[in-house]
């Protein structure tokens, strides 16, 4: 078979791989879309017919179409978030601050291994940090600051090597402030006014969960 053959089937392979990988991502964003109340219509662009979510505003993608950046904060919308975000594989930053979003914190976000900020702050967002989030080994700014979140700060985040930035101030957590790794170095603000968080833990004289 001619070299030239060659090289364009494999082009057209590629294409055709990289379009499967870019509808895909495009339909869980407008999975999102469906889920969210969006009164000043700054997802209109979101069109699910089009080849890939990268022309749309608010979306940013890499070289090669990826899906690397969410970028809502202050957007007025509501509604809750669902599991299919966990799919966007390559995103780097998730920013939904500033709205009136409600329900759970999708364990699934924990999928989102090249994850480097999420801020999820000022909403309303209600239930347990899940777990998960321990997951994200990339993760460096962690901002769950004013919302409805209850129960203890997951112990497993204490391996987030990377992490800078924690506040979960403003919240309605128990149990105590953890110190292992990254915790060490978070100031007091970062937990204030979560009348049932005690600490910082004094290990080995009450469980991680105590008060909750």
């Amino acid at each position: 078979m001619d070299n030239r053959l060659v090289i364009c089937l494999v082009t057209l392979l590629l294409s055709f791989v990289s379009t499967i990988s870019t509808n895909s991502e495009g339909n869980i964003l407008h999975g999102l879309r469906t889920r969210l109340s969006d009164p000043n219509n700054v997802l209109q662009s979101w069109d699910p017919t089009l080849v890939n979510p990268c022309t749309w505003f608010h979306v940013t993608c890499d070289s090669n179409n990826n899906v690397i950046r969410l970028d809502l904060g202050n957007a007025n919308i509501s509604g809750s978030l669902g599991p299919e975000l966990g799919q966007l594989q390559h995103l780097q930053y998730l920013e939904l601050y500033k709205n009136d979003i409600y329900g759970k914190i999708p364990k699934e976000l924990g999928n989102l291994k090249s994850l480097v900020s999420m801020d999820l702050y000022d909403n309303k967002l209600q239930g347990q940090i899940p777990k998960s989030l321990a997951k994200l080994k990339s993760l460096k700014f962690l901002r769950l600051n004013n919302n409805k979140l209850t129960g203890s700060i997951p112990r497993e985040l204490t391996k987030l090597s990377n992490l800078k930035v924690f506040d979960v101030s403003h919240n309605d957590l128990c149990g105590t402030i953890p110190i292992d790794g990254p915790f060490g170095s978070f100031p007091i603000g970062s937990y204030e006014n979560n009348d049932r968080l005690n600490g910082p833990e004094l290990q080995g004289l009450a469980t991680y969960d105590f008060g909750c």
